[in-house]
């Protein structure tokens, strides 16, 4: 999706950003994700955004299996900041938004902040290449990956838009199939921390294979 401000390197993002823990959200640079907002500190969250004028969120994962406290969980230490590109009211109190990825990030630090909303200062060199649009994407193997979503819609009798993922780049094939696969945050987690779009495939497939696997040798249904 176009966006109507140019990002061409980690000078042009702020240091500090408000940070959205959601368990299992895997948002990549250049995806789109929607978001439903409904609790008050996020919907403050949003209204703030708005108001500094940057409208970038970090999505990041909490680490459930290092957490003690369900209201402050410890954060994994990778995530992906977006910018809000769509926003409706719902006219019950929720915001319906879209994120468009725009790169990865390392957590520096948790600041501490008056916000209800958490906000991390956090370092996007470790990801200066999410920043080129489609780079790398020669080396996905693109038949491999068609080969296993094939077996995978017909596993789970499921139907996808042929057209659209044939004429799709390997970048939106891959990245859009790592966010809407149904994987839990462990896997969510490799595919978003992985070094190029080339692993990213490798680890969407591997887990894919993985879960095909499963079902045909136990009868177990896949994962959902």
């Amino acid at each position: 999706m176009p966006i109507n401000a140019e990002y061409r390197g980690p000078a042009d993002l702020p240091e500090v950003i408000p940070v959205f823990p959601l368990a299992g959200a895997l948002l990549l640079p250049r995806g789109q994700m929607p978001l439903n907002i409904f609790e008050q500190r996020y919907l403050a969250m949003v209204d703030d955004c708005f108001r500094d004028g940057h409208r970038l969120i970090g999505m990041i994962q909490p680490d459930v299996t290092h957490s003690h406290s369900e209201e402050q969980p410890v954060l994994f230490h990778v995530g992906c900041v977006g910018r809000i590109t769509q926003l409706a009211e719902s006219g019950d109190g929720r915001y319906i938004l879209e994120l468009t990825g725009i790169a990865r990030f390392r957590v520096v630090e948790e600041m501490t902040v008056l916000t209800p909303y958490r906000q991390c200062r956090v370092d996007y060199f470790p990801f200066v290449d999410d920043f080129t649009a489609r780079k790398g994407e020669g080396a996905v193997d693109r038949e491999a990956l068609l080969s296993v979503l094939t077996d995978f819609l017909k596993a789970n009798n499921l139907k996808v838009d042929w057209e659209g993922v044939e004429s799709a780049p390997n970048e939106a094939l891959v990245n859009a199939l790592a966010m809407m696969s149904p994987y839990g945050p462990a896997e969510k987690q490799a595919m978003l921390e992985a070094p190029d779009l080339k692993t990213r495939a490798e680890i969407l497939i591997a887990v894919t294979e993985m879960d095909l696997a499963k079902k045909r040798t136990s009868g177990d249904p896949p994962l959902q």
